[in-house]
């Protein structure tokens, strides 16, 4: 067999529906039926196995994603050696600057938070750990991108694009491209307003024999990102912290 398997209609109808109760809050029936183009009675047999199995509560006719998600995304979240060694080092990251401090990892060519800590003047951003953006979109992306194969990079470009975020999102493949041999270069990346007008970044990538586990990054509003003398300081602390988790990875059991 050769090219990407056929995936079961079921189960992708059904991740489907998951995935739209999960954007809308709720939905009903009709609703779910509307946004699918599928009879009414093929999304109630769906939505009764759903229901049947724990994935899906129904309250006031109106379907909700149930709590078991959380669990299983919990699960994986704490059986991460990355993140088992990390926390700790972003808690000491963030009592000593009082900004957000994160781990992003890559998954299906997608940034996503593994783990977040909030200091006592940090902003609040509406994060939680399964959150996805795009990886060319902020620091923490970029320190990941850098350490990909050209192979990997293109393939995430070729089926994601490079959004615009902002209008300060690197949108140019050539520009990203240049960027990504600076942060090799450098051993760290920064960026404001690129994901999230008003928002910096400083990251560096938690690298083990080479290969790359995720990125380390420190979150602040783009003023204090901007200042020289504070964004030094920032780019100390982060690859400490980078050089601490690779460091505790590799030896932990």
């Amino acid at each position: 067999m050769s090219g990407d398997p056929i995936p079961l209609k079921t189960v992708h109808r059904a991740f489907e529906i998951i995935e739209i109760l999960w954007e809308q809050t709720s939905a009903t029936t009709s609703d779910l039926a509307e946004q699918l183009d599928v009879p009414e009675s093929t999304i109630y047999d769906y939505l009764q196995t759903l229901q049947s199995i724990g994935y899906i509560t129904r309250t006031r006719g109106e379907h909700h994603l149930s709590y078991k998600p959380l669990t299983i995304g919990g699960r994986v979240k704490y059986r991460s050696r990355l993140f088992r060694v990390a926390q700790s080092e972003l808690q000491q990251v963030v009592a000593e600057t009082g900004e957000v401090a994160d781990i992003n990892v890559e998954d299906h060519g997608q940034a996503v938070i593994l783990h977040y800590e909030r200091g006592d003047q940090a902003l609040d951003l509406g994060m939680y750990p399964g959150m996805r953006t795009p990886l060319h979109t902020h620091a923490s992306g970029k320190a990941i991108l850098a350490h990909l194969s050209e192979n990997r990079v293109d393939e995430i470009i070729d089926r994601h694009g490079l959004v615009s975020m902002t209008d300060q999102t690197i949108t140019n493949i050539n520009s990203l491209k240049d960027e990504l041999e600076e942060i090799r270069e450098e051993g760290y990346a920064v960026d404001w307003d690129e994901q999230v007008s008003g928002m910096g970044i400083v990251a560096a990538p938690i690298l083990v024999n080479d290969d790359i586990l995720g990125a380390v990054g420190i979150i602040a509003p783009s003023d204090r990102v901007r200042d020289e003398s504070y964004q030094s300081q920032l780019q100390q602390r982060i690859r400490e912290a980078s050089s601490s988790i690779s460091i505790n990875y590799q030896y932990s059991q």
